[in-house]
This record gives structure tokens, C-alpha cells and sequence, in this order.
């Protein structure tokens, strides 16, 4: 295992050092890299490094610290919009406003923003996925004038570390690997599984601030709860048809 993804680790606090034009050069053109979908390239990385554009940017991400903080905000967005155009010149027919081709051009975008994060973290750099891109995703389209066919689907601060994080704790590899074909979990293999998680003093920290009695309802009931997962889902399908990719 290459040492970036051994040591990764989702760092949340920067200096706000400038990250030289040549190292943010190398860090996309990383992503650039990456597989995708027919060599379509369905989509495109915005880079955000101006103190207006990010201020802007932070009540979109609920103003974390981070998206001010950081040398770059970088906005993955699935698109087709490219893509289309290109077609037209030349005369031939795009049938890519479906929902299908949302998936090729999101998995091209996640897949891009991996071979940045590993870049950016191979040149000193940390970096976090903000999940909040798809909670504001008209808003952000709105900040960073995305035409009709483009939608962000992930966003990636990267900058220089204001302090060292520990590692996060993973499920053991049994835990996600299924050999052959899938093999459903027991109630007692669940408990296996998540029993050094439960265990820890970060968990035993957060059942105490919560005052819940586990980790699974800190989830259910503090992070992600069903209101708001059911109002970002409807906000999010929404903007996908605004964007045309429900046409069809």
C-alpha cells in the first residue's frame, strides 16, 4: 500500500498558505488522470483559490473553517455539457440527459477527485471531502455559474496542515470484502464487526456529549436524520432535472 493512502487522514484546520501554481498544476493534472467513462471525461473541476469567491463559497459548506482556510476549494462536478457540445459540432446527436449518464459522469468525478486527494497528499498537502456539496448544490452551482448539464457531486479542500490529526479507525477488511459473492451479515457478526468502534474513548466521548445511549442512534439522531436526509434528497433530484439530466 502506497504511504498516501496508508496515512490519510481528513484534516480540517489550514494555514492558509498559498499552494504554488506548479504544486496545484500537478495535483489536477492527477485528476485529469484518472479513469472515466469511454474517455469521455464527463466532468469538470472547479478551483477555487480567491478569498472572495471562497468567502462566498463557505455558507454553501455551512461555514466550516476549512473552505476559508484552505490553499484551494476544488468543486467536482459530473458533466455532460462538454460532452453535448462537442457532439453538436459535429453534427452528431447527444442522448446523455438521463439518468444513467448522471452515474458514468459522477463516478468520473469521484474517480477524478481520488487522484487528487492522493496528489495533494503526496506533496505535503492534507485535504477533506466535504459531504455538504450535495445539501447546497443549486447554491453552489449558482456561486460558480454552472450551465444547464453540470452539477457538483463532491467538493475537496486542500492546503497545507495547521497541526497533525490522528488516523480515523476502518472497519476491519472482512468487514467490507465479500469473497465470491455476497454474504449477508448475522446479528452476531455485526456485533464482531463494529465491537472495537463501540469500544473506543471517541465513541464513549460522543455517547456523553449526545446523551444516547450508542453510536448507531448518534447516527440515526444527531448526524444524519431522516428529515433532513428525505429534504436533501428531494433538493438534490430537483436540481438534477433543473440541470437536464432527467430529460429522458
Amino acid at each position: 500500500m502506497i504511504k498516501e493512502i496508508a496515512n490519510h487522514r481528513s484534516i480540517r484546520k489550514f494555514t492558509g498558505q498559498p499552494i504554488p501554481a506548479e504544486v496545484l498544476d500537478e495535483i489536477l493534472a492527477a485528476g485529469v488522470r484518472a479513469s472515466n467513462t469511454g474517455n469521455m471525461q464527463l466532468y469538470s473541476m472547479v478551483v477555487t483559490t480567491t478569498p472572495e469567491l471562497k468567502e462566498r463559497l463557505s455558507p454553501c459548506h455551512f461555514n466550516q473553517p476549512s473552505v476559508r482556510q484552505a490553499g484551494a476549494v476544488i468543486t467536482f462536478c459530473a458533466d455532460i455539457n462538454r460532452f453535448d457540445k462537442w457532439c453538436v459540432l459535429r453534427g452528431a446527436k447527444p442522448q446523455y440527459d438521463n439518468f444513467a449518464w448522471f452515474v458514468n459522469a459522477a463516478t468520473d468525478a469521484l474517480l477524478a477527485s481520488q487522484n487528487v486527494a492522493l496528489e495533494a497528499e503526496a506533496h505535503g498537502l492534507g485535504i477533506c471531502y466535504l459531504g455538504t456539496t450535495i445539501y447546497t448544490a443549486a447554491q453552489i452551482a449558482d456561486v460558480l455559474n454552472l450551465p444547464k448539464g453540470v452539477i457538483p457531486v463532491t467538493t475537496v479542500v486542500v492546503g497545507y496542515p495547521d497541526g497533525e490529526v490522528p488516523l480515523t479507525d476502518r472497519l476491519p477488511l472482512e468487514a467490507v470484502v465479500h469473497c465470491e459473492t455476497y454474504h449477508d451479515y448475522t446479528a452476531q457478526e455485526i456485533d464482531r464487526l463494529w465491537r472495537e468502534r463501540e469500544a473506543s474513548e471517541e465513541t464513549a466521548r460522543l455517547i456523553e456529549e449526545n446523551g444516547l445511549p450508542n453510536l448507531a442512534r448518534i447516527f440515526t439522531e444527531r448526524r444524519y436524520v431522516a428529515e433532513d436526509n428525505l429534504a436533501i434528497s428531494r433538493s438534490y433530484f430537483e436540481f438534477l432535472k433543473k440541470q437536464g439530466f432527467f430529460n429522458q
